[in-house]
């Protein structure tokens, strides 16, 4: 295989477009191509996934003496001198779209985004385009290096379209993968408040209870025995009577969990316009604040503090967002009738 591009050393630096050389070492004698090449790459700080190397051998991106070699269980031999091509991302699907996005932190690898409510996270039917990924894709222009060979961002986690707060972003597929194992042992901490009915009981506990498609409504979640293991940490805030300000945490990540969560304890999440209707009839309380409470135009649910470890320093970071201002205008509402 051949490349007008200049031949680099990966250590220190990420995948960037180029050829790449790659001795195979002794420890690694007898092992298959695709895990060898990926332990190179790990050990040398390069962006690469296995799957991304994968792809690369299938679309014959590694030679060895100068032939292609696409056959990833092929035992590697120390000594064995790979040359891995890999080329400019491709361009992603969506559209760069210039749009007013809340950057709370950015480096080369992550981006930490605090999302305004009604803004979609991914292009969907129904919403193709002014999504968030639309905007990180034209915020990020020139500094994404591909998440799986195609310049994207990495979403390791979302927000419901009405649902505000802190997303953390990676830029690269190391980060990706970094952050995505963080999610899945649950070392990426994510903490919620929310204004929801009633008052919890106890004031402090956790909802175990597993979520899935509901058998009723396909479009909506519930609690069900055939649905995914799902756990919520919450706590009160403050207690108005008829509502409250509760601040939950995630131990999970199900579609919809807090409000799924606390719609199942009966203390739905108001302005929940799937979980959460018609809560205000019973609830004895001044008629205007009555028409705030059941008219609130979206779910009251923020996302006030994300905790990861950083994918290329290993340092902890911890990032925090006050409520938006519906949200502390109802809040002062509540407090305001709870004194009277």
């Amino acid at each position: 295989m051949t490349s007008s591009r200049p031949t680099k050393d990966l250590a220190g630096l990420e995948a960037e477009p180029g050829v790449f050389m790659l001795v195979i070492p002794e420890d690694l004698e007898g092992v298959r191509t695709d895990k060898a090449i990926v332990a190179l790459a790990a050990a040398q700080a390069a962006s690469l996934s296995r799957s991304r190397i994968q792809n690369l051998l299938e679309n014959g991106f590694l030679s060895l003496s100068g032939k292609p070699v696409r056959d990833a269980s092929r035992k590697v031999k120390a000594g064995e001198s790979y040359a891995l091509t890999v080329p400019p991302p491709e361009k992603a699907e969506p559209e760069a779209q210039e749009m007013d996005i809340d950057v709370v932190f950015e480096d080369s690898d992550v981006i930490v985004i605090d999302k305004k409510a009604g803004l979609v996270v991914h292009p969907a039917p129904g919403n193709r385009d002014k999504t968030l990924v639309n905007a990180l894709l034209a915020h990020c222009e020139g500094s994404l290096s591909g998440i799986g060979g195609v310049a994207r961002p990495g979403i390791v986690h979302r927000l419901d379209k009405d649902t505000s707060g802190l997303m953390v972003v990676a830029k690269n597929d190391a980060a990706h993968q970094a952050l995505a194992a963080q999610f899945a042992d649950r070392s990426l901490s994510r903490t919620y408040r929310a204004v929801v009915w009633g008052v919890p009981v106890p004031p402090a506990g956790s909802v175990d209870a597993p979520i899935g498609r509901s058998p009723k409504d396909r479009k909506k979640m519930a609690v069900t025995g055939k649905g995914k293991p799902a756990l919520t940490h919450y706590r009160v805030l403050k207690d108005y009577g008829f509502a409250s300000l509760v601040e939950c945490k995630l131990a999970t990540g199900r579609t919809h969990q807090i409000r799924v969560h606390m719609a199942h304890i009966k203390n739905p999440v108001i302005g929940d316009p799937a979980y959460g209707k018609g809560r205000a009839k019973g609830a004895k309380m001044d008629k205007d604040l009555a028409k705030a409470l059941s008219e609130f135009p979206r779910q009251a649910l923020h996302a006030v503090e994300i905790h990861f470890v950083h994918p290329r320093t290993g340092k902890t970071k911890t990032f925090s967002s006050k409520l938006p201002k519906d949200i502390q205008a109802l809040v002062k509402k509540l407090e305001k009738a709870a004194k009277e």
